[in-house]
């Protein structure tokens, strides 16, 4: 498309040229000069009529060339090389250019004010918040008697506690720089136990035993993880299936989930499910089994080798049961044993769909188990210890207010029975074992390092690490009480830390297969080096001391008759034996020095 010239040299060639034809049209010198010089005038006024029309009609076309870019479709290449098109919008406009660049300039200058003013007031109203709360912080004081009563007959403020406690744990971190004046720390801890006690249901005991065992930040972590669920966690069944397999299954049935951690090789941890992670088809065929990752721990510890003779003494439901028979590949023996009847039937159907063969259910007393199995008759044991549940709070909340220190000591009684029971059964000359593994789902010290230290006192054991690379040492002392120092090898495992269940491990190696003299000193409760002082009734029956129970025996001796032989005949009278019953006793039966006679082992 030819370009269309613009500009003022094509108009000014032209007016040059009708002023050339003119002055060729010119008449003679005869003519009338006068008439002549005017029309040389009006020529040069067109002359110059047509330049301001061409200069006017050049800035005309330069303002409609923005107006009719779209609709003529012209570049700026039309313009002229040597000719500039913006020359005139900056010279003739220039002032309005100047009047939009300080409109904006001043826009831009407001905006930064408002945005400055809003950061120096966000800044101002955060530091008086921070001085109000510091103010209150350091101005808290501990509520007086009266106040204390007034909440007693009201419905307790949740918000109002929760305060509190926050603010006698900031309290207890610095006591010496925030403590009220004229208190002791011990004002401050007795109302924090209130508190805690009030807001989270628990009862004073169990409150007050926790207080003494973590420091004040972190038990109020552990608490509130007491408040929440543990994930769920499955382990694979590896005489069935491979956990990677297993997972991919899951996955494409609508199952979230992730390995375990690091230190377990079949375990799985579920997030979220589409369908019920009990019922799917996998889980009937066996291919794994819900449980909980507190619960692989104990297994792991024990460590099983192929052809061995091992005794689960409390088997049901049988997650542990079955983890062992996979790790023996199904080879040797596993006695597993459960005292109560009604657990035995998951325990049979866990072991039939699992696929587990190597497995002998019973049900017996586990403190008879020697008896029955036989002494040092089996390479290893795993005692998962009935206990009081206190470090499963989150599954079982009637934990926080059921538990009383009777309870408590009732529960450490039964685990020292069981443990002797367990270390009995082991053979100290085993090639490949000798170990006994001892676990509670508990957190209390009397449960757990308590009987961990008498066992050391009465058989010939010593502790060796369990094989985990995480969790808490055990306590080697705890109030006026002192522990054997290999206590350190024992394990702890709490919520607040690992994200698991509370729980504790102890792995023993059975030295000698004869019982050390130091055993046979006394009943049960004399050796009790637990934070709960247990009197000498604890072990024995009826409450009965040493002294007493010594003494009815040697009348049974000399008498040849017990209480019971006390049975009035058909006159009302008793009946006299004149001389004492002879009886022959085996070495076995003879009781040993200084032994109570009711002394279950």
């Amino acid at each position: 498309m030819p370009t269309k010239k613009r500009g003022g040299r094509g108009g000014s060639s032209k007016a040059l040229q009708s002023k050339k034809r003119r002055k060729e049209e010119e008449p003679s010198s005869d003519e009338d000069p006068q008439r002549v010089e005017g029309e040389q005038e009006e020529e040069e006024e067109e002359v110059l009529d047509d330049s301001v029309v061409e200069a006017r009609g050049r800035g005309g076309e330069e303002d409609d060339d923005d107006d009719d870019e779209d609709e003529e479709g012209e570049s700026l290449s039309e313009v002229s090389s040597d000719e500039n098109p913006f020359k005139d919008d900056f010279d003739g406009g220039s002032g309005e250019g100047s009047d939009s660049d300080s409109d904006e300039s001043d826009i831009e200058e407001q905006a930064r004010a408002i945005v400055e003013e809003k950061a120096r007031e966000d800044e101002d109203a955060e530091a008086e918040l921070q001085l109000n709360i510091k103010e209150e912080a350091d101005d808290f004081i501990l509520p007086t008697a009266e106040e204390l009563e007034e909440e007693q007959h009201r419905p307790p403020d949740l918000s109002n506690l929760q305060r509190r406690i926050k603010e006698i744990v900031r309290v207890l971190s610095n006591f010496k720089a925030l403590r009220q004046e004229g208190s002791v720390r011990k004002d401050y801890v007795e109302q924090l136990k209130r508190d805690l006690a009030s807001y989270y249901g628990y009862n004073e005991y169990l409150i007050g035993i926790f207080v003494e065992m973590f420091p004040v930040v972190e038990l109020v972590e552990l608490i509130e993880a007491f408040e929440k669920p543990r994930p769920i966690c499955l382990r694979t069944n590896t005489l069935k299936t491979r956990r990677r397999d297993l997972a991919g299954v899951l996955i494409n049935r609508g199952v979230n989930l992730d390995p375990l951690s690091k230190w377990s090789k079949v375990g799985l941890i579920v997030y979220e499910s589409q369908v019920p992670i009990g019922a799917t088809p996998e889980y009937m065929a066996g291919h794994y089994m819900l449980q909980s990752a507190n619960s692989f721990l104990p297994v792991m510890a024990l460590a099983p080798q192929e052809k061995e003779r091992i005794v689960d003494m409390a088997a049901a439901p049988g997650g542990k049961t079955t983890y062992v028979a996979a790790l023996m590949k199904n080879t040797g023996i596993i006695y597993a044993n459960e005292i109560k009847v009604p657990r035995l039937k998951s325990l049979s159907a866990n072991l039939h769909r699992m696929g587990v063969t190597n497995t002998i259910v019973c049900n017996y007393d586990g403190k008879e188990l020697p008896k029955i199995m036989g002494p040092n008759s089996v390479d290893r044991v795993l005692l998962d210890a009935p206990c009081s549940g206190t470090g499963v709070i989150s599954k079982d909340e009637s934990v926080k207010a059921s538990k009383s220190a009777e309870e408590i000591q009732n529960c450490a009684y039964l685990q020292k029975q069981l443990i002797l029971a367990a270390i009995d059964m082991v053979d100290a000359n085993s090639k490949t074992g000798g170990y006994i593994v001892y676990s509670t789902c508990s957190i209390m010290i009397p449960e757990n390092e308590a009987v961990i230290d008498y066992a050391l006192k009465k058989r010939d054991v010593r502790l060796v690490p369990c094989g985990l690379d995480f969790g808490r040492p055990g306590f080697i002392r705890f109030r006026e009480h002192r522990f054997h120092p290999s206590l350190e090898k024992t394990r702890r495992f709490y919520p607040h830390v690992h994200n698991m269940d509370g729980f504790f491990v102890a792995k023993l190696k059975k030295m000698s297969n004869s019982k050390p003299v130091e055993a046979s000193d006394g009943p049960l409760g004399e050796v009790e080096q637990g934070p709960v002082t247990v009197s000498v009734e604890e072990g024995v029956p009826n409450g009965k001391s040493e002294r007493s129970q010594t003494q009815m025996h040697d009348n049974k001796e000399k008498n040849g008759f017990t209480r019971s032989d006390h049975k009035k005949n058909a006159k009302g009278k008793i009946p006299v034996r004149s001389k004492p019953m002879k009886k022959k006793f085996s070495p076995k039966d003879k009781p040993q020095p200084g032994r109570s006679p009711f002394s279950p082992f």
